[in-house]
C-alpha cells in the first residue's frame, strides 16, 4: 500500500459525509486484494458516527469492513468508573462548603461535583496539569473566583496527580505516546489509518488526528469543512474566535496547508455554502460583505432549495413541520429534522401522532420522563417534604403504581383513587396520614377496606419522611428509596418484580442506574434529601431508552452534532433546521462556577465560546443540505424571542444585496414557508363551521327551586345562571386539589373561632382583658385543629391578637345590651302559596334587654356598603325579615333593632347598616316577588346577569360557554322540559 495517499482531506459543507467518506475510501482500496480492507482502521467520534459509516459501507458493498474504532477508546476507557470519580469530588465539595457556605452560589454539591468533573476532564483532554491553575493571578479578580481558585488548586492537585484514571486523561496519555512512537518510526500501524468525520474539538483528539495524517499511510477526514474562506480568514482565526464554525480547522490548515478533496464535487449546492460562508465570517463581517458579496453573483439560485418558515409561536412551527414531514412521507422522500429544543421535537411528534407517524428519534426518551423514571423521581420526592393531597394523588395514578397484582387489581386501584380523591378534596385532611385513611376505610365500602389499609400502612412510612432532612450516608437513602418504589409499585401483597417498575427497557435502564449508584455509594459523602434528588436526576437523565415500536424509515429526528457525520446527504433527503433562536440554537451557555472567562485564559482553557462555535458548525454543515427548510417561532411562552445570530447574519446579507437580488430572494424564502404556515391555518380551521351561542337564559320546568339560603340570594340577583346551575342542575365546581391558605379558609376558621367563642360565654360578666385572653386561648385550640399549614396559623393568630383588645372593647359593650340567642343555627321560611324556602344560618343573633334583637355578621374582609345591601347583598336584612316572622324557634317574633358587621380583620370595628322602620318586611317583599318570577318560570335564569365587576368570575363560565358572548347581548329565555 505505499501508494496509500497521506495528509488531511475535507468533505464540504451539505456532504452526505458517511456516503462520500466510503465511497473516497473504497475507490483509494480499489485495484487491492479484497482482504486489505481488513488491514484498514478508521476512528470515529461517536457511537452513531461509526454505525453510519458501516452502513454506508455495507450498502456499497459487497465489501469487508475495515476496523472500526472510537476516538474516545484509544487509551481503553475509564479505569475508574466516572460516577465514582464525582463522588469523590463530591467529597471535597462537601468539606469545602462546610468552611465556605458560600462557594455553592446556590448549586447543591452533586451539581458543583458534575461541573468539577468536566473541568478536570477539559484540563486532561488539554494536557493541562494543576500548574495551569498557577498562571491565574488571583488578585485580578472579584473575591469569589479567587476563593474558588483556591479550592480548585486543591482538587486539582488531589485530581490530576494519580496515574490517569479517566477516559480523557488515559486518551491523552494514549495519543501522545502514539504521536511520540510514531514520529520516531517506531510502532507504526500495519495497514492505513484514517480519522472520520472529527473536527478535533479538543486537544488530545487534535493532536492524535495530527500523529495520523503524518503517517505514511494516514488521513484525516475532516466534515463540513469551508473551502471558500480567503487565506487571511484562516490565519486570523485563533482561540478568541472560539464560535467561528470553522475555528476547530484553523491549526490544521496552519500546519498541513489547505485539505485536499477526499472525493470531487461533494457539496450539494456549492453557490449555498459560498453564500453561508460569508454570511459566517468572524467579525468584523460588513467590509467582507461589501467586498465579496457581488462576487457571489446571483443569490436566487443560492437560495432555489432553501425554505424559511417564521411561525407566530412554537405550537404553530411544530404544526408546520409535522405538515412539512407527512407531504415528504407521501411523496416517498426521506426528511430528516435537526433541532437542539428537545420540547420542540416532542411537539412535532406529537403532532405526527393524528397521522400515526412515528419517526426514528436518535436521542430516545430521556430516562427521568419515562414511566419508571418519573416515578422514581416522585417517590424521592417524598423524603424531607410534607405529603400533601396532590403528592399523594401523583402517586397514587401514576401508572406504575399497585402494577404488582395485574391489570384487574390496578383498575380496582383507580377506582379506590377516584372515591379517595372526591373525599379528600371535600374533607381534607389538607396533609392525609394513616389515621385519616383508616377513619375513611372504617365508613366505607368493605370492598375498598384491604386497599384503604394497605395504602393507611405506606401513609404511616411515608409521613414520618417529611423530618428527614438531615445528612445521611448514601447507600442508606438508596435503600430506602429502592424499598419504599418497590412497595409502593407491587400494591397490597404484590410482587415488585412482576410490576411496571423494574419492566421493559425503561424499567430494567432504572434498576441498573440503581445498581450502579449502589456500587459506589460508599465513595459518596452523606447527603440531604436535596441533594440526593439531583445526583439521581443526573444519574437518569444520563441514560436514554429507545422507542420500541417500529419508527417510519423515511423520518428520521437528529441533534446537531449529529448533523456532521450522518444527519444530511442523499439518506437524510429534506432536511429541516428547527428552532432557529437565540437560547435554543445555539443554547444558552450554563454558567461556570469555577473559572471565569479570563481565568480560562489564562490557564490555557478554551473558552465557553468553543461551544457555540461547534453548534455554528453542526448548523453550516446541516444548512448546505440539498433541501433545507429552516423554521423559527417569533414568540415562545414568556416573550418575543431573536433569531438565532446565524439566521440574522444570514438574512442581514441577502437584504444588503440588492444588486444580486438578495432581498427578492429572501422573499421568496418567506413565500415558501407562508405556504406551510397557511396549511397550519387551514388545518387548524374545523370542518363544520358551528355559530356561537347567545347569552343562556333557560327557564326550567316550574317550579325550578325548592329552597334557597340568604347567602344565595346575592347570586340570584347578580348571576342567577350559577344558581340554575347549582340548585337546578345539581352541579358544584370540585374543591381545589391542594387546600390553600386562602380568604376563603381564613374566614370558615375566623367564625369557628367565634362560635367557639360565643358557645363558651360564663354567666358572670367578664372584663376586656379576660375576654381577649380567653379569645386567643381559643385562637390557638381552633388554629392547632383546623389550619395544618404553621406559617398560616402564626399570621392568622398575630391578625386576631392585634385586634383582640378592640374586638372584646366592642364585645362587652354588646354584652352590656343583650345577649347572643342564635349562634351558628338553622332556620327556615317558607312562602305561602308556594313550596319554596328561604333557609339561613346566622353568624349571630342578639336578644337585647328591651326584646328586640340585633342581627350581627362576622366579615373576615371588607363588609359590603349600605348601597351594596340595597342592590344586592340581602342577607342580613333578609335575616332580619326572618326573625320578623318568626323563623327561629329560640327567639319567636320579634322586632329587629338594626344590622351590623363585626370585622375580623382590618381594625376589628363594629359597622352598622341602614336599618329604618319596615326595611326588613320590603326586602322580603321584594325577595318573594323576584323568586316568584323564576318559579313561575317567568323568567330565565340569566348567565352574569348584573356582575358587579367584569372581571369578576363563576364557577359556571365554562358551562355558560361565556366568551363566545358578552354581556352587551340580549339574553334570549329558553324553555326546556316538561312545560
Amino acid at each position: 500500500m505505499a501508494e496509500w495517499c497521506n495528509g488531511v482531506f475535507a468533505l464540504p459543507c451539505g456532504a452526505d459525509f458517511a456516503g462520500a467518506f466510503a465511497e473516497g475510501l473504497i475507490a483509494r482500496m480499489r485495484g487491492r486484494p479484497a482482504q486489505d480492507m481488513a488491514r484498514v482502521t478508521v476512528f470515529a467520534n461517536s457511537g452513531q458516527s461509526l454505525m453510519a459509516l458501516r452502513d454506508a459501507l455495507i450498502w456499497r458493498g459487497p465489501v469487508i469492513l475495515p476496523r472500526l474504532r472510537l476516538l474516545a477508546d484509544i487509551g481503553g476507557g475509564s479505569a475508574t468508573a466516572p460516577l465514582a470519580r464525582r463522588l469523590e469530588l463530591g467529597r471535597l465539595i462537601h468539606a469545602a462548603l462546610k468552611a465556605q457556605p458560600d462557594l455553592a452560589q446556590g448549586q447543591s454539591v452533586p451539581e458543583l461535583a458534575a461541573s468539577l468533573a468536566g473541568l478536570m476532564a477539559e484540563m486532561q483532554l488539554e494536557g493541562l496539569g494543576p500548574d495551569a491553575l498557577d498562571r491565574i493571578d488571583a488578585g485580578d479578580h472579584a473575591q469569589h473566583w479567587g476563593r474558588s481558585l483556591a479550592f480548585l488548586k486543591i482538587a486539582a492537585a488531589y485530581y490530576l496527580s494519580d496515574p490517569p484514571q479517566d477516559r480523557e486523561s488515559r486518551q491523552r496519555v494514549a495519543a501522545e505516546e502514539l504521536a511520540t512512537d510514531w514520529a520516531k518510526g517506531m510502532n507504526l500501524p500495519e495497514g492505513p489509518v484514517v480519522v472520520a468525520g472529527s473536527t478535533g474539538s479538543h486537544g488530545a483528539t487534535r493532536d492524535f488526528m495530527r500523529a495520523v495524517a503524518r503517517l505514511p499511510m494516514g488521513a484525516v477526514v475532516l466534515p463540513g469543512f469551508d473551502p471558500d474562506m480567503p487565506r487571511n480568514v484562516w490565519e486570523g482565526l485563533d482561540a478568541r474566535g472560539e464560535d467561528h464554525p470553522q475555528a476547530r480547522y484553523a491549526p490544521f490548515v496552519a500546519e498541513f496547508g489547505m485539505p485536499g478533496d477526499w472525493i470531487a464535487d461533494a457539496a450539494p449546492d456549492p453557490a449555498r455554502n459560498r453564500l453561508i460562508s460569508l454570511a459566517l465570517r468572524p467579525a468584523p463581517v460588513t467590509d467582507q460583505w461589501i467586498e465579496e458579496g457581488p462576487r457571489l453573483g446571483p443569490l436566487m439560485p443560492a437560495t432555489e432549495h432553501l425554505t424559511l418558515i417564521e411561525a407566530e409561536q412554537p405550537g404553530e412551527e411544530a404544526e408546520a413541520v409535522a405538515l412539512i414531514i407527512r407531504e415528504a412521507v407521501e411523496r416517498n422522500q426521506p426528511v430528516t429534522l435537526i433541532a437542539a429544543d428537545r420540547m420542540l421535537t416532542r411537539r412535532v411528534q406529537s403532532a405526527l401522532d393524528r397521522w400515526g407517524i412515528i419517526p426514528d428519534d436518535s436521542a430516545g426518551q430521556p430516562l427521568p420522563l419515562t414511566a419508571p423514571g418519573l416515578f422514581l423521581r416522585h417517590v424521592a420526592d417524598l423524603f424531607g417534604a410534607e405529603m400533601m393531597i396532590d403528592g399523594l394523588l401523583t402517586l397514587l395514578k401514576h401508572p406504575v403504581m399497585a402494577t404488582g397484582l395485574g391489570a384487574e387489581f390496578r383498575r380496582e386501584h383507580l377506582r379506590h383513587t377516584r372515591d379517595l380523591e372526591l373525599q379528600l378534596r371535600a374533607k381534607g385532611p389538607a396533609f392525609p396520614d394513616g389515621v385519616a385513611l383508616r377513619d375513611w376505610a372504617e365508613k366505607g365500602d368493605e370492598r375498598r377496606k384491604p386497599w384503604a389499609l394497605w395504602l393507611a400502612a405506606m401513609l404511616d412510612r411515608i409521613v414520618p419522611l417529611a423530618d428527614d432532612r438531615a445528612p445521611r450516608p448514601m447507600a442508606d437513602r438508596l435503600s430506602d428509596l429502592r424499598k419504599l418504589a418497590e412497595d409502593l409499585a407491587a400494591g397490597p401483597e404484590g410482587n415488585a418484580d412482576a410490576s411496571e417498575l423494574w419492566g421493559k427497557a425503561a424499567g430494567g435502564l432504572a434498576r441498573n442506574v440503581l445498581d450502579h449508584l449502589a456500587s459506589h455509594a460508599e465513595q459518596g459523602h452523606d447527603l440531604r434529601p436535596g441533594e440526593f434528588r439531583d445526583l439521581l436526576y443526573d444519574e437518569l437523565q444520563g441514560q436514554a431508552v429507545r422507542q420500541d415500536v417500529a419508527s417510519h424509515s423515511l423520518v428520521r429526528f437528529r441533534g446537531p452534532r449529529e448533523a456532521r457525520t450522518e444527519a444530511v446527504g442523499e439518506a437524510a433527503g429534506l432536511v429541516i433546521l428547527s428552532g432557529l433562536n437565540e437560547g435554543g440554537w445555539p443554547q444558552s451557555l450554563p454558567p461556570d462556577p469555577w473559572l471565569s472567562r479570563p481565568m480560562r485564559l489564562s490557564a490555557g482553557l478554551t473558552l465557553p465560546e468553543r461551544r457555540v462555535g461547534l453548534a455554528a458548525h453542526d448548523f453550516q454543515q446541516a444548512v448546505g443540505a440539498a433541501e433545507v427548510i429552516i423554521t423559527r417561532a417569533r414568540r415562545d411562552a414568556d416573550a418575543e424571542t431573536i433569531p438565532s445570530r446565524w439566521l440574522n447574519r444570514l438574512l442581514n446579507l441577502l437584504s444588503g444585496l440588492p444588486d444580486q437580488g438578495g432581498p427578492e430572494a429572501l422573499a421568496q424564502m418567506r413565500e415558501r414557508g407562508k405556504r406551510w404556515l397557511g396549511l397550519v391555518a387551514l388545518q387548524a380551521e374545523p370542518r363544520h363551521r358551528l355559530a356561537p351561542v347567545s347569552r343562556p337564559a333557560p327557564i326550567p320546568p316550574a317550579p325550578a327551586l325548592r329552597q334557597m339560603s340568604v347567602t344565595e340570594v346575592r347570586t340570584l340577583i347578580r348571576d342567577p345562571y350559577a344558581i340554575y346551575a347549582r340548585r337546578v342542575l345539581g352541579l358544584r365546581a370540585l374543591d381545589p386539589l391542594r387546600p390553600e391558605a386562602d380568604a376563603a379558609e381564613r374566614g370558615t376558621v375566623l367564625h369557628d373561632i367565634m362560635d367557639r367563642f360565643l358557645r363558651s360565654l360564663p354567666e358572670f360578666p367578664e372584663a376586656p382583658e379576660q375576654m381577649a385572653t380567653r379569645l386567643l386561648a381559643i385562637t390557638d385550640q381552633a388554629l392547632q385543629e383546623n389550619v395544618p399549614w404553621p406559617s398560616a396559623r402564626l399570621f392568622w393568630r398575630a391578625r386576631i391578637a392585634g385586634i383582640a383588645n378592640r374586638l372584646m372593647a366592642d364585645e362587652a359593650k354588646r354584652l352590656s345590651q343583650g345577649r347572643p340567642t342564635v349562634v351558628e343555627e338553622y332556620a327556615e321560611l317558607g312562602i305561602p302559596g308556594v313550596d319554596f324556602r328561604l333557609i339561613a344560618k346566622p353568624d349571630r343573633l342578639d336578644l337585647l334587654q328591651d326584646g328586640r334583637v340585633h342581627v350581627y355578621d362576622y366579615k373576615s374582609g371588607k363588609p359590603p356598603t349600605d348601597a351594596q345591601i340595597r342592590h344586592f347583598d340581602k342577607q342580613l336584612p333578609l335575616e332580619a325579615a326572618m326573625v320578623e316572622q318568626g323563623a327561629f324557634k329560640g327567639l319567636g317574633r320579634a322586632d329587629v333593632e338594626g344590622i351590623s358587621y363585626i370585622q375580623l380583620g382590618g381594625e376589628g370595628k363594629t359597622e352598622r347598616r341602614e336599618f329604618g322602620p319596615g326595611y326588613a318586611q320590603e326586602t322580603w317583599t321584594g325577595f318573594v316577588d323576584l323568586i316568584g318570577l323564576y318559579l313561575r318560570g317567568e323568567r330565565g335564569f340569566t348567565a352574569r346577569l348584573a356582575m358587579e365587576r367584569s372581571d369578576h368570575a363563576s364557577d359556571y363560565d365554562h358551562l355558560s360557554r361565556h366568551g363566545e358572548w358578552d354581556v352587551t347581548q340580549t339574553a334570549q329565555p329558553e324553555r326546556f322540559g316538561d312545560v
